[in-house]
């Protein structure tokens, strides 16, 4: 497999020209489209992606270990059909709404500013992951361990406790309602 190291790529259209198949170590990515693209088979490690869309990208077998990404948008990915091997990413400001994450391991990931609306995490492992400021609004947490996970300044999620592992996760006062969605009950603050 061609090896690609060290490299930064700007404003590229991907969507016009395939972006080649290869291992990409230590590579950046400003501003570029790679919408609907195949990255089956691809490898990226220690890669960052900026302001890129990513939108409905195809990730069968992809390895992505210790990948940043910032600003991006990367609607409907399946990170699930990712090599779950070496699986290590960070979100800071990107929309993953309608992505899926069924059943991968990540623990301790950083979820900043980042809209997950109607995202899946079922049978995911979130162990301490940090999920800060960031829109849960429909995201399906389902037999999902999120011990020591932190939802402190998270906003809309709903969890059940009774299907999903807890133990030492974080939350704040104003967001236990999200606790107790499937009860039906209305809390009020009377202060």
């Amino acid at each position: 497999m061609l090896q690609i190291q060290d490299q930064t790529f700007d404003k590229q259209d991907f969507t016009q020209i395939q972006l080649p198949h290869a291992e990409y170590d230590h590579c950046i990515f400003n501003n570029c489209n790679f919408g609907d693209q195949n990255f089956s088979e691809f490898k990226f490690v220690d890669c960052e992606f900026n302001y890129c869309n990513l939108s409905l990208v195809k990730l069968s077998d992809t390895a992505l270990r210790d990948v940043k990404f910032k600003e991006c948008k990367m609607l409907g990915l399946r990170f699930e059909d990712a090599n779950q091997f070496g699986l290590s990413l960070s979100f800071d400001t990107c929309q993953l709404n309608h992505s899926s994450f069924y059943g991968t391991t990540l623990k301790k990931t950083l979820f900043k500013n980042c809209q997950l609306q109607e995202t899946d995490f079922t049978e995911c492992n979130l162990t301490a992951s940090l999920f800060d400021k960031s829109d849960l609004s429909g995201a399906t947490f389902n037999r999902s361990n999120l011990e020591k996970a932190d939802f402190r300044t998270a906003l809309n999620y709903s969890i059940d406790p009774e299907t999903n592992r807890l133990k030492k996760a974080k939350f704040s006062i104003s967001g236990i309602s999200g606790l107790l969605d499937q009860h039906d009950i209305l809390i009020e603050n009377n202060f």
